[in-house]
């Protein structure tokens, strides 16, 4: 998948997704562009001046022209290092410069224009020409690139506008919902900020953080990506908002893969994400996360297969965090979805669980009574832990702000970017995209707290008790959920699972990846492979039977992929096509939940054992 991305994306990645590892400057920040020689900001500003005032278009029968009622310049200019290992030795070492820009124009009004429209020939006037630019910051180079992209993005939206009404015309009844909304002009020019790649020496730590996986010779096979992004993200509106913000993040993210003896494959991965390459982790910490994935995935291949299961399930604070960044980020968005010429649009939003099925609810109580949901962009740590979703500004150039989402388990708000909603019409800073794609309502900083809550022993023997009288010879314990984007390694790996996954996810299918039997008697503990939750989904969530005392932060990586972003699936996302994001949450006891068995399909077996590898190179 990860290679996929790259073949589709180019280098052109983590663009907006950078958006949250700097906190901005005040607006009142007055920086000359020139004084560093960037005339980026300027020629933008010219070249809007010229679309204003003289993009028009004649059209037959009708008496005034038609000229675009916004128009929105997008830049992002980014510096990149990517490094990816394998046992030891390196497989690739890049290191790339790129300058990308997009053009949006709008026409119509706020009321109705010619974006958020999906026709029949798919997708139409969500981004403008997009395409990439000098890296040098020539002022006359990328006028011509903005006068070129700034005519086709106008031409495309008069197009699109046209279908748009001619489909609405042939409706009963119209949505009295707005497209767009106003919002407040920023000004915010930070000074460049000079990539700092630090003394370090990242390709041998790339070799020597990988070579820890030769200590499992059961490993079929691996990558261990250093990923280093420095980014300056320029935005120019014709409603006068004008940013020059930086960007920065670095990862390590590695996968691998095994097959068991009964020839079914498996898989693990690791993954951390920092604001800045120096805060990478250090090669011994990297080594011992790389080992503890590589004896749970060998303690894998010895498990038996999982059986189907109803029953107690308890999601200690590793695995409660991603669950929850799967099941809420489609929940809380508070966006109008798309209007599509066909209802395959609305089925494919409703099967991948890209459709709220909180909107229209609030007021209504949506998890327990004890509990309040926050997302704050300004929050920059959990108990000494760096949180990654922050930021001050978001890629619709509005101040990002805090968002009480629910309150004593009621719902009171949703995230919302410029596209207005049922039950909102203006953003609340939270409009968020990677590379140069349509922004979303996505989360930041996510935490979840509750007025009740169990140490991690009491709730533990709740769940026990619960098992005993429900007279099972065993419960369910699950410490750690998948993200199949980063612990698969090939695109045909991944494809296959959404096959058969993919169209569960919005009714609640889940993929554990670290599940252990508890039997209550003993209190013995057996890992298992191959589990599939079914039916975990926000009403789930809504009567929790324990709420533990043991927060944890999970950093992650929330996919921009078209089809995966702002849906179930987009919690499985990577550093290469991202946008960070953080969930804080505590252990979380569900009284019954539906587990199916293994289904996974067996492969033939090597004909030879591995050979022979030392532990260290």
């Amino acid at each position: 998948m990860r290679r996929a991305l790259r073949v589709v994306l180019g280098l052109a990645i983590l663009s907006g997704g950078l958006a949250g590892h700097t906190q901005a400057q005040q607006a009142s920040t007055s920086v000359s562009p020139h004084a560093d020689n960037d005339h980026t900001l300027q020629a933008m500003r010219d070249e809007m001046a010229r679309s204003k005032t003289r993009l028009e278009l004649k059209i037959p029968n009708i008496d005034q022209p038609v000229r675009p009622y916004y128009v929105e310049y997008r830049l992002l200019d980014f510096d990149v290092r990517e490094i990816v290992a394998e046992y030891g030795t390196l497989l690739s070492s890049t290191h790339t410069r790129n300058r990308f820009m997009d053009v949006e124009a709008r026409v119509g009004s706020y009321k109705l224009d010619s974006s958020n429209f999906v026709s029949d020939d798919a997708f139409r006037g969500f981004i403008g020409p997009t395409g990439s630019v000098g890296i040098d910051r020539d002022y006359d180079s990328l006028r011509q690139d903005l006068w070129i992209a700034s005519d086709q993005a106008f031409k495309e939206a008069v197009e699109t506008y046209s279908r748009k009404q001619a489909y609405l015309s042939s409706l009963a009844r119209q949505s009295d919902i707005d497209d767009f909304s106003k919002a407040e002009p920023v000004q915010l020019i930070e000074p460049l900020e000079t990539p700092d790649w630090t003394n370090r020496n990242w390709e041998q730590e790339a070799r020597d953080t990988s070579a820890a996986l030769r200590a499992f010779s059961e490993i079929h096979e691996s990558r261990v990506t250093y990923y280093m992004v420095y980014a300056t993200q320029y935005l120019l509106t014709s409603d006068g908002t004008e940013i020059r913000q930086n960007r920065r993040f670095a990862a390590i993210e590695a996968g691998m893969s095994a097959v068991a003896d009964d020839g079914v494959p498996l898989n693990h991965f690791y993954a951390t994400y920092v604001a800045r390459p120096v805060d990478l982790p250090s090669v011994e910490a990297v080594r011992n996360g790389l080992n503890v994935a590589g004896r749970e995935l060998m303690l894998l291949r010895a498990a038996p297969s999982a059986q189907d299961y109803t029953g107690p399930v308890l999601f200690e604070a590793r695995a409660a965090a991603p669950l929850l960044a799967q099941v809420l980020g489609p929940a809380l968005n508070g966006e109008r979805p798309p209007v599509s010429f066909t209802p395959v649009m609305e089925q494919l939003l409703n099967g991948l669980g890209g459709k709220s099925d909180w909107v229209g609810r609030l007021g209504a109580r949506v998890l327990p009574a004890s509990v309040t949901l926050v997302d704050d962009p300004g929050t920059k740590e959990f108990n000494g832990t760096p949180l990654l979703g922050g930021y001050s500004v978001d890629n619709e150039g509005v101040r990002a702000q805090k968002v009480t989402l629910v309150e004593n388990g009621n719902l009171r708000n949703e995230l919302m970017s410029r596209r207005p909603g049922p039950d909102f019409q203006d953003s609340n800073g939270h409009g968020r995209s990677a590379f140069l794609n349509d922004a979303k309502p996505t989360m930041t900083n996510l935490l979840f707290t509750s007025t009740e809550t169990l140490s991690p022993a009491d709730i533990k023997k709740k769940f026990l008790d619960s098992c005993r009288r429900e007279k099972l010879n065993y419960c369910l314990i699950v410490r750690e959920m998948d993200n199949p984007v980063l612990s698969l390694l090939h695109q045909e790996d991944i494809s296959e699972l959404l096959a058969s996954f993919a169209g569960g996810a919005g009714t609640g299918d889940r993929l554990p990846l670290v599940v252990y039997r508890v039997y209550p008697e003993s209190g013995r503990e057996e890992m298992v492979r191959g589990s599939r939750i079914i039916g975990l989904n926000t009403r789930a969530l809504r009567n929790l039977a324990g709420i533990g005392n043991d927060s944890f932060v999970f950093n992650y990586m929330q996919s921009q992929i078209n089809g995966f972003a702002g849906t179930a699936l987009g919690a499985f996302g990577s550093a290469q096509g991202g946008l960070p994001a953080s969930v804080v949450a505590p252990s979380l006891l569900f009284e019954e939940l539906e587990v199916r068995g293994a289904r996974g399909e067996a492969k033939r077996l090597p004909l030879l054992p591995p050979p022979p590898m030392s532990a260290s190179k």
